[in-house]
């Protein structure tokens, strides 16, 4: 078990590795829709690659999410066969937002040795899902088109 202080320097340490070996800026919150993000996530069981859709309007996530959704068969055909999508995640806090994620489990983010194989998954994942969000986001973004 370590300190809270060794947890936080592991995790510094991580990101920091993570970025000089892949030196690109990354989408995340720059997607153009409010509330709608690209995260990545890393525990010590798994890691994800996240789209998170957590916008306070309802009937706007309820949108953006059904949009994917339309789109379900080309995301996971075209760009990211393992992809998740749930309407209504339930977030520790209780707040419900919807996501779709990739998973990699079995990796941790205390091993050292895990970490070229996570940043690997990190960024062939993340690659992935912003290909899709480009070539598809004039139609996520456009609130007047329905589903």
């Amino acid at each position: 078990m370590y300190s809270k202080e060794e947890a936080l320097r592991i995790k510094k340490d991580f990101w920091i590795a993570f970025a000089e070996a892949y030196p690109r800026k990354w989408m995340l919150y720059d997607t153009k829709i409010k509330d709608v993000t690209f995260k990545f996530f890393i525990d010590n069981k798994k890691a994800q690659v996240l789209l998170d859709i957590e916008p306070k309007d309802e009937e706007k996530r309820k949108i953006y999410f059904e949009k994917i959704e339309s789109l379900k068969t080309i995301l996971l055909e075209e760009y990211l066969p393992d992809a998740i999508l749930e309407r209504n995640y339930y977030l520790e806090s209780g707040k419900v937002i919807s996501r779709i994620w990739v998973e990699k489990t079995g990796v941790s983010l205390n091993n050292k040795s895990n970490w070229q194989s996570i940043f690997d998954f990190f960024n062939e994942t993340m690659s992935q899902f912003e290909y899709f969000f480009y070539e598809h986001q004039d139609y996520i973004k456009d609130l007047e088109i329905n589903t």
